[in-house]
């Protein structure tokens, strides 16, 4: 040992290092209680589907709190800004003053835009949303990005902007849920799970209503619903609204105090509401696209955009101040008084009026949702229709709130894409069936209508928009892992295109179980020859005056590596091509293998058996006819 060494031994030994054979006795301990919490976390929460539920229970906990003090933020800002009683909606309170109507949502919305500019530059990447990881990611979320655009969400919503908190509670949810549930090194299956579980946990709390939160997971988070996601969901949703019950005391964003009677001949006139209100929805979805294009093509800064739209909002606002806001409120008064104390005429310039406002604000930036938004408007709507089938058809049902939740159901379930979410909010909000019942006509109609006529959600539209092909929350994440990289085979051999078709005949015969590539000086892609073609006695005979490059199919259709295999299957079909080169790059090709059609299929479908395999073992849990899964 140097002197050097024997000094900075010393040097430690009189700060108090420990010694050297300390460290590894404090080393062992370290990893084995680490190993142990490994241990007990895979045993007790990993692979365990009580252990799940309790956890996802906890959640539920959590995600209620967080909602509440995301609305109370919400109330505080309205009460600050607008001059909105604590207790009170900003969709409900006529009385604001103009000069707040004009000058809040704009300045506001400056504000919001520098704000969010600078958050983007310095976290430039998009935002990943629940719908979106389940999709892509299998359920890995940023839960710093979440909370990012739950305080964006929060900002526009407290300025004015025509936005719903639904997007900021699902997120805040089901961003605290991923990461809990990649803390516990949860599965692919039960993370998505767990994603479900916090977006059901904030609808619950947000709605006060534990069907309708545990539905909105399984129709727009994990895309089904199986008895083994059923329980974890529905403990989630349960222990949030509990929590919103007897913590906060709050009721149901609307309760229906008098039955309502429908016989078979009401059912029409709710199949006629549903029918308008798919159209209606897919005009707000378009609206919001309209005014992005509008203002892309105005050329302004993107930190400016949200203050034209505030301006814009305010202006329509000082005649119709109910458009301000997620319209919780408005959606109170329309149940409570229908079409009572609106025109016809007042009624149809409120419904143009809240289109425009969600269409404004969404469009110029900022953040926030449909679903509320969308429940308001669907609210109004079924005033008018009330009023309208009032006046001209006798047989109507003389109950005016049937109509409004018909209204408000069908078109927030065509906005949203959740028909069961929609008709289960009614059921628990009013515990009235038959006026449920009326509500399912009229959801299931709309639905249909949207699909038939547009075919997207307003999440869906939203990722079809920015070029990702998601209709669903399906996992098709693991498709798009499932490289090209992962499969190609290296045994092929490269010939010049110069070579004589009987040298090549010589070097490969038709025996050779290797694929033949023709490559030039720069090694560049020039295509793919059958030895079978190659040997045929037609062009044998004319062997002396042909080439490799002849004879060299598919010259311009090539695979790269990062290509996920399930765009290759479209490529084989298109190219009418068995085999196909990979390459490095579509510039250099540079040959580094080849995939057959028929193992790119091979391993795609037993991929998908797996999945399937995996989807009927988590079912087994619960199924006394199967053996328990192995663990």
């Amino acid at each position: 040992m140097s002197v050097a060494q024997q000094e900075h031994r010393t040097d430690d030994s009189a700060a108090g290092a420990p010694r050297d054979h300390e460290l590894p006795i404090r080393r062992r301990g370290t990893a084995h209680l680490r190993t142990r919490g490994r241990l007990f976390l895979r045993r007790n929460v990993r692979d365990s589907q009580l252990g799940q539920t309790v956890v996802a229970a906890a959640i539920g906990v959590v995600i209620a709190f967080g909602v509440a003090f995301t609305r109370d933020m919400v109330d505080q800002f309205h009460h600050v800004l607008f001059g909105v009683p604590l207790e009170q909606h900003i969709s409900g309170a006529l009385s604001i003053n103009p000069w707040r109507i004009l000058l809040v949502p704009s300045l506001g919305g400056l504000a919001y835009g520098l704000i969010a500019y600078a958050l983007r530059r310095r976290w430039p990447r998009d935002i990943v949303d629940a719908i979106e990881a389940n999709a892509l990611h299998g359920g890995r979320m940023s839960l710093g990005d979440s909370v990012r655009l739950t305080a964006l969400t929060i900002i526009s919503a407290g300025v004015g902007a025509s936005v719903g908190l639904e997007a900021a509670y699902t997120q805040l949810g089901s961003g605290t849920a991923s990461r809990l549930g990649r803390m516990l090194h949860l599965r692919r299956n039960d993370l998505r799970n767990f994603v479900g579980c916090g977006a059901a946990a904030a609808i619950a709390a947000a709605f006060n209503a534990p069907l309708c939160g545990a539905f909105y997971a399984f129709e727009l988070i994990i895309g089904s619903y199986t008895l083994a996601t059923l329980v974890p969901v529905v403990a989630a949703a349960v222990m949030a609204t509990l929590v919103t019950r007897d913590v906060f005391g709050l009721q149901p964003i609307f309760i229906l105090y008098s039955p309502v009677h429908l016989n078979a001949a009401h059912y029409l006139l709710m199949a006629a509401v549903g029918l308008v209100a798919g159209g209606l929805s897919v005009a707000a979805m378009v609206g919001v696209t309209q005014v992005e294009q509008w203002a892309r093509r105005l050329s302004l800064p993107v930190w400016l955009r949200p203050a034209v739209g505030g301006l814009a909002l305010g202006l329509c606002a000082l005649g119709f101040p109910e458009i301000l806001g997620s319209g919780h409120g408005g959606i109170l008064h329309m149940i409570a008084t229908g079409s009572t104390g609106f025109t016809l005429w007042l009624l149809v310039g409120l419904i143009i009026a809240k289109t425009i406002g969600s269409a404004l604000s969404i469009g110029t930036g900022f953040r926030g949702g449909m679903f509320s938004s969308s429940l308001y408007l669907g609210s109004v709507y079924g005033a008018l229709c009330s009023l309208v089938i009032h006046r001209y058809v006798p047989w109507a049902p003389p109950d005016e709130a049937v109509f409004v939740l018909a209204g408000m159901g069908s078109v927030a379930a065509g906005v949203v894409g959740a028909p069961m979410t929609m008709i289960f909010l009614v059921l628990e909000a009013t515990t009235d069936f038959s006026a449920t019942m009326g509500v399912t006509v009229a959801v299931v109609v709309s639905a249909l209508v949207v699909r038939q006529l547009f075919g997207y959600s307003f999440a869906t539209w939203r990722f079809h928009l920015r070029g990702v092909a998601l209709r669903s929350p399906h996992d098709i994440g693991w498709l798009q892992e499932l490289r090209v990289a992962k499969l190609m085979r290296p045994d092929f051999a490269v010939v010049p295109p110069d070579m004589p078709l009987a040298e090549l005949c010589r070097q490969f015969p038709i025996t050779d179980g290797r694929r033949v590539f023709v490559a030039d000086e720069t090694g560049a892609y020039g295509g793919c020859i059958d030895l079978l073609e190659a040997h045929s006695a037609e062009l044998l005979e004319r062997a002396d005056r042909l080439t490799a490059n002849d004879i060299a199919r598919n010259a311009e259709d090539f695979l790269t590596p990062d290509q996920p295999v399930r765009d290759t299957l479209d490529l084989f079909i298109a190219s009418a091509a068995e085999v196909l080169a990979v390459v490095d790059n579509p510039r250099d090709r540079r040959i580094l293998g080849y995939l057959s059609e028929a193992y790119a299929l091979r391993r795609y479908n037993r991929e998908l058996e797996a999945r399937h395999r995996e989807e009927l073992g988590d079912e087994a849990l619960f199924d006394t006819t199967r053996a328990p899964r192995e663990r």
